[in-house]
């Protein structure tokens, strides 16, 4: 290992020696109970909400999809999906936050997403939470996979190591501050994490404008390609049929544009539809510490989303001017922001920023085991096989949920030629089309009732699966993200069959009539746990 190198690998470990601290300083607090250790008691501030929000979020996708989506194929699909998710995330803080984190508290002070939906609809046998934890394993398992191929790949880029084994080695990283701390843990790490990715993404943004001689020489090279600026047209690499991008003189080779229109526009922007159903950022809205402080994580949020997938896409589009045909598949060109990191900064620097893009996935796949362990322990062990769980027998179930979603998540990230983004949009749609219908209705309609609660996760998670295997690849007006009709057709289910069925008991009009209304603020200790007093 060269001397650089050495250096890179001592700033990755101090990272690590960080993260790891973190969990074990949280571990004793977040062990006392399942309140404390499931959703940090309801006591986390504006700042670690939103900058754990977002980072949770923004998994390795951020730093890696988003790039190299921009390498690839240029400015427009990447960009919609950009503009999509910052209106998804404001949107999202703006009708849901308040309401969420208000109406948990009188929902018999819930601290998982399944058990909201459960005591919502005062489901006494707990179907709407089982069915929403089994959607929550699936999902979030695939979820878990994306981010230890980020952790695998990170390090064979830089250093030739062998794929598998780092990836192994990040998602054990993870799995342990993750099961020690509990939820103040990863908010926590995830704040830490949330500002290095910001720093890493400026850092190599500035850098690479530096090295392309100015925005002028890399905006007319990229020109010249087939629509790779266009906002309503989309570069076209030739690939041959091993999918790899074919050169001609040093130069990368491009088909005819392919059209960027209005259906294919709203369906990608349609990606911000997702934020509604993702417990990662929902529960996030469950544990701030009040709701008045919920206007100051929203700014803080949506100004760390937007600056941080404009300086990521112009780190795609700028090292396609740099390094034109180097990165000629597409999971290759998902390495660029690494390789201009090692190219462009000092090896000490380098290190620091290529451990915002360990902070992207560790922060996102830490939330992803939390939420699966928590949903699996609290409402389908203790909701359904023993309603008499202790504290202790909980946190254990939670635990070996961990381990089992740890191992499927090493299984689906094994095969390193895995596309993030791909594997990314997938579980994003089953998440957004399950839960995000069901959370709107949830929180702004007081004829929904149980079944039609049923019927809309089931019809939005069918629709997921039927359309990405059997519809899209009709093509045509077909060939849409699945999240935009799954998330359509998941409403339409909860009105008919609401409406079909017998209206909710008075008492939980009662609750959906009152919710906003009364002061039910639960903050029965408002301790500053976090952005205060760490003993209180």
């Amino acid at each position: 290992m060269q001397n650089s190198d050495a250096i890179i690998v001592f700033a990755i470990l101090i990272y690590f020696v960080v993260v790891l601290t973190i969990g074990f300083v949280y571990a004793k607090r977040s062990n006392s109970s399942t309140s404390e250790y499931f959703l940090g008691g309801r006591k986390v501030g504006p700042w670690f909400t939103a900058l754990s929000a977002e980072a949770s979020d923004m998994s390795g996708y951020l730093l890696m999809g988003l790039p190299g989506l921009a390498y690839f194929t240029g400015a427009s699909d990447v960009g919609w999906t950009a503009i999509g998710l910052a209106l998804g995330t404001y949107l999202n803080w703006k009708f849901v936050a308040e309401r969420l984190r208000r109406y948990s508290v009188v929902a018999n002070d819930s601290i998982t997403i399944p058990g909201f939906f459960s005591n919502r609809y005062h489901d006494e046998k707990k179907t709407i939470g089982t069915i929403a934890a089994v959607i929550i394993l699936v999902f979030f398992s695939v979820y878990c996979g994306s981010c230890f191929v980020t952790c695998g790949r990170l390090f064979h880029t830089l250093f030739g190591l062998d794929y598998a084994s780092m990836m192994v080695l990040g998602a054990l990283i993870v799995f342990l501050y993750t099961m020690v701390g509990g939820y103040l843990s990863v908010v926590a790490t995830d704040f830490v994490q949330g500002c290095l990715m910001f720093f890493a993404l400026a850092v190599v943004v500035i850098g690479s404008i530096t090295m392309a001689g100015g925005l002028d020489n890399t905006v007319a090279f990229l020109s010249d390609i087939p629509g790779y600026l266009s906002m309503t047209t989309m570069a076209v690499p030739m690939v041959d049929e091993t999918g790899t991008q074919m050169v001609e003189n040093g130069m990368p080779l491009f088909d005819e544009p392919a059209t960027y229109g209005i259906i294919t526009i709203i369906s990608t922007m349609s990606w911000g539809l997702g934020y509604f159903g993702m417990p990662q950022v929902l529960v996030r809205f469950m544990g701030i510490r009040s709701q008045e402080e919920i206007k100051t994580s929203r700014h803080i949020a949506v100004v760390w989303v937007v600056i941080s997938m404009f300086c990521a896409v112009m780190i795609g589009l700028i090292g396609r001017y740099i390094i034109p045909s180097e990165l000629l598949t597409s999971s290759s060109a998902e390495t660029i922001f690494i390789v201009l990191s090692k190219m462009m900064l000092p090896a000490f620097l380098c290190g620091v920023v290529v451990s915002g893009i360990l902070a992207a996935s560790m922060s996102s796949a830490s939330s992803y085991l939390l939420i699966t362990g928590s949903s699996v322990a609290e409402n389908i062990y203790r909701a359904l096989f023993k309603k008499d769980a202790t504290d202790d027998q909980v946190l254990i179930v939670s635990r070996i949920t961990l381990a089992l979603v740890l191992i499927f998540g090493i299984v689906v990230a094994w095969d390193s030629n895995s596309v993030i983004f791909t594997v990314v949009s997938y579980a994003w749609a089953g998440l957004g089309a399950s839960f995000g219908p069901l959370m709107l209705f949830s929180l702004y309609w007081r004829r929904t009732n149980k079944a039609g609660a049923i019927a809309g996760m089931l019809t939005g998670a069918g629709m997921v699966l039927i359309w990405h295997n059997l519809i899209k690849p009709i093509g045509g007006i077909f060939g849409i993200y699945e999240l935009g009709p799954a998330f359509l057709c998941g409403c339409i289910a909860i009105v008919v069959v609401s409406l079909l069925t017998k209206e909710p008991d008075q008492s939980i009009y009662d609750e959906f009539d009152h919710y906003m209304d009364n002061d039910i603020e639960g903050e029965r200790n408002l301790e500053l746990v976090l952005e205060g007093d760490v003993t209180a």
